[in-house]
């Protein structure tokens, strides 16, 4: 992953828009289509590279979400990593896109080697603190109180209509007055 703030040349406190005016800087040096007639092909693929980086430290810190993900992450020396897709393609004329990579973030695993098996902490509380899940666990917990309140409710409306009588105590009531209709 390169650093995406080195790749601009910006400070780690830089704005949008002097992210913004970096970018423009490396993209006009660094286009495909600028480097498009060069007869050196290691140049040309070369200034792609340089672009692509450029594109994504553009694409990353340019998105305040994805900036405070990628603070976060770059802060957190135990993280590698893993690349799972290359760059996407738009229909431009050389197949340059402003695509992103999709990469996960994972510990690594104890040994050096292996599958993962930590957990992503930072990932969890990020996902435990979106809206769509403080807005679950507030209706959850409407739902479980109300349920709370009517077990309470109906054991109460129970003890005032029957007192003295237990559950089983009632039933059998019911039972012989059942039985009892059923010998007329």
């Amino acid at each position: 992953m390169g650093d995406h703030y080195g790749t601009l040349g910006v400070r780690p406190d830089a704005t949008k828009a002097e992210v913004k005016a970096a970018f423009r800087r490396r993209a006009l040096r660094d286009h495909p289509d600028r480097h498009a007639q060069s007869g050196d092909a290691g140049a040309r693929a070369e200034a792609a590279r340089r672009f692509r980086q450029a594109s994504d430290a553009y694409h990353v810190l340019s998105d305040d979400q994805r900036r405070a993900e990628y603070d976060l992450r770059l802060r957190s020396s135990s993280y590698v990593r893993t690349s799972s897709s290359t760059w996407a393609s738009s229909s431009g004329s050389h197949g340059y896109g402003y695509g992103h990579r999709e990469s996960s973030w994972r510990r690594p695993p104890p040994g050096g080697g292996g599958a993962s098996v930590g957990y992503d902490w930072g990932l969890l509380l990020k996902a435990m603190t979106r809206r769509r899940f403080l807005l679950n666990l507030g209706f959850s917990s409407v739902l479980l109180s109300g349920a709370a309140f009517l077990d309470g409710s109906i054991l109460e409306l129970w003890n005032m209509n029957n007192s003295g009588k237990s559950f089983e105590e009632a039933m059998e009531s019911i039972e012989k007055v059942k039985g009892g209709k059923g010998n007329r």
